[in-house]
C-alpha cells in the first residue's frame, strides 16, 4: 500500500489585472506599428494595443476600438466600426504618434458575437438596437474599459486626445486615473444601411454625431 504524504499543496495565487506579454512589430498598410500584447486575467481576454512611433505621456492620440467581427473583417454595413478602424489607423499615423487599442470580449458592446448576429436579426424585424438588446434580455452595453486604462498606465501614458463619439469611454479613462485632454471626434459618412443604427447610437446611447442631421434624406 503507498503511504499518502500528509502535505497540502500550496494554492498559486490567482493573478489579476493586465499584465504585458509581449511587444512586436507589425507592419501595416497604413504604417509601421508595434503590437503591444496583454493579458487580461480578470476577464481571460487576450488584448492588443498597436503603437504607432514614439509616444510620450500626455495628450497621446489614442482611439478605444471595440472589438466588432462583421465590421472590422467582414467590411459590414450595419455599423461603422471597420471605417473608424482604419480611420483611427489613419490619424494617428499622419499624427506621428499614438496608440490605438483593440479591445476583444466588446462584440456586440460587449453581449458577444452570437447574441450580435440575434440582436441584427431583430432589428432586420424593426427594433432599433437597444431594444434588440433588452428583447433578448441582455444589457444594452455591458462594456467595461478598466483593461484599457491599464494597458494605457503600463505604456505610461497619463493623459490622452481621445479619438470617440462616445461621452462614456471619456467618463471610463477619467475614472480610472487616465486624464482625457480632448474628445476628437470620429465621423463616418453613414450609408443606408447604418444610418437608423446611427440614428439610435445618437437618441439612446447618447454618442456624439452631428454629422447625421445633414443626411435627412437617408431612410429612418
Amino acid at each position: 500500500m503507498t503511504e499518502k504524504i500528509g502535505v497540502l499543496a500550496k494554492k498559486t495565487p490567482q493573478r489579476t489585472g493586465v499584465e504585458r506579454i509581449v511587444n512586436a512589430p507589425l507592419p501595416t498598410v497604413y504604417g509601421q506599428f508595434r503590437a503591444v500584447g496583454y493579458m487580461d486575467h480578470d476577464r481571460g481576454d487576450e488584448q492588443v494595443a498597436l503603437v504607432y512611433g514614439q509616444i510620450g505621456t500626455d495628450e497621446v492620440l489614442t482611439r478605444l476600438h471595440s472589438e466588432c467581427l462583421t465590421g472590422d473583417a467582414f467590411g459590414s454595413q450595419h455599423c461603422e466600426c471597420g471605417d473608424q478602424l482604419a480611420s483611427a489607423l489613419k490619424a494617428v499615423v499622419a499624427e506621428g504618434s499614438g496608440i490605438v487599442v483593440y479591445l476583444r470580449g466588446h462584440e456586440g458592446r460587449g453581449i458577444g458575437l452570437l447574441a450580435k448576429l440575434r440582436a441584427m436579426a431583430l432589428q432586420a424585424e424593426g427594433l432599433d438596437t437597444v431594444e434588440a438588446n433588452l428583447a433578448l434580455g441582455l444589457p444594452v452595453d455591458a462594456r467595461d474599459y478598466g483593461v484599457a486604462a491599464g494597458m494605457l498606465h503600463d505604456l505610461g501614458v497619463k493623459s490622452v486626445r481621445l479619438l470617440s463619439n462616445n461621452p462614456r469611454k471619456r467618463e471610463a479613462l477619467v475614472r480610472h486615473g487616465i486624464e482625457v485632454a480632448e474628445t476628437v471626434p470620429l465621423l463616418i459618412p453613414p450609408c443606408e444601411s447604418n444610418i437608423t443604427y446611427l440614428r439610435t447610437k445618437r437618441e439612446r446611447l447618447d454618442h456624439v454625431l452631428p454629422h447625421l442631421d445633414a443626411v435627412a434624406h437617408l431612410s429612418s
